[in-house]
């Protein structure tokens, strides 16, 4: 990757491996917390509705 000019030395890729790996392994974690959080407090088809409406005004309201 040196080589081919997408990092401008070994140090900064392995730099580049090492965050990465960090950040997958916060998202990972995070992602486990939010599916822990809805099988704690399941939605309700009224909350899955008002989401939904909610989207649908927002994008209504978009100017496209």
């Amino acid at each position: 990757m040196v080589e081919s000019g997408r990092f401008a030395t070994k140090a900064e890729a392995v730099r580049y491996a090492i965050e990465t790996v960090i950040d997958e392994e916060r998202r990972r974690r995070i992602g486990e917390q939010i599916v822990e959080g809805y099988r704690r407090i399941p939605q309700t088809d009224e909350d899955v509705a008002a989401a939904t409406e909610a989207a649908i005004r927002s994008i209504e309201e978009e100017p496209w």
